[in-house]
């Protein structure tokens, strides 16, 4: 790894000698420019020599948004500056979102194996999207949950012969539309008959002779669900 200059901002200050005695026994390339503690402190240092590397926390006085706003402000107005998060928000998964789409190149969770110089490396490399184990093991199992649920609603598509027009149908139903007004959506070609007929066949299809006495809408719906047939996840409206 070629020699190159970081900037670590951490609040803690426990944290942050731990984090500086990484550097300084693993990843003896980094020159350290300095440490910021807060906002103010890490738009001083940046006016005075620009790092290649920022090893951002999130967490900054309590905030857990002002991580968020400087990584999005140094991917704009420092487009060459790599920024690494280094982070103890465990459980906040929208705030990872968050911070990647603000242009990071990865996350570190504080936990498990920490940082390590592999990580810095990959990111030194050009590499994006780099994460150590914590956060590896919950995006795996996310990508699990996403693939399993997407082959449960191929497989209940098939198996209940359901059509394009089944699935808005229903889709719409669970937003809470009336028939009335899934008919007068965009591009769907039945009036409010031939949708109560819909209705009539899809119980049919996803309800046993038993079960069908007394079966309305909203179980239907529940039933659509419970098929994974639609998604609770991606309930979305057509355009109108």
């Amino acid at each position: 790894m070629n020699p190159f200059k970081v900037i670590i901002v951490e609040d803690v200050k426990l944290e942050l000698k731990g984090t500086e005695e990484i550097f300084r026994s693993d990843i003896p390339e980094a020159e350290i420019l300095g440490t910021a503690m807060n906002e103010s402190e890490l738009w001083a240092l940046m006016r005075q020599q620009l790092p290649d590397l920022l090893l951002l926390d999130l967490g900054l006085g309590g905030s857990t948004t002002i991580g968020v706003d400087i990584c999005r402000q140094v991917h704009t107005r420092y487009p060459n500056v790599k920024v690494l998060i280094f982070t103890g928000e465990i459980l906040n998964e929208r705030l990872w979102v968050d911070v990647l789409q603000a242009g990071a190149q990865g996350i570190i969770l504080k936990t498990g194996e920490l940082l390590t110089r592999n990580d810095v490396r990959l990111v030194m490399d050009g590499r994006q999207l780099v994460f150590n184990q914590p956060i590896l093991e919950k995006i795996v199992a996310r990508f699990k949950k996403s693939v399993t649920g997407e082959s449960r609603r191929t497989d209940a598509v098939i198996d209940y012969d359901i059509d394009e027009y089944d699935e808005r149908f229903l889709r719409h139903l669970a937003l809470g539309y009336t028939k009335d007004m899934i008919a007068s959506l965009k591009g769907m070609p039945f009036g409010v008959k031939s949708l109560e007929k819909r209705q009539v066949d899809l119980i049919n299809r996803l309800f046993s002779q038993n079960e069908r006495v007394g079966v309305n809408a909203t179980r239907l719906v529940v039933k659509a669900l419970q098929l994974h047939i639609i998604d609770l996840d991606n309930l979305r409206p057509d355009e109108e």
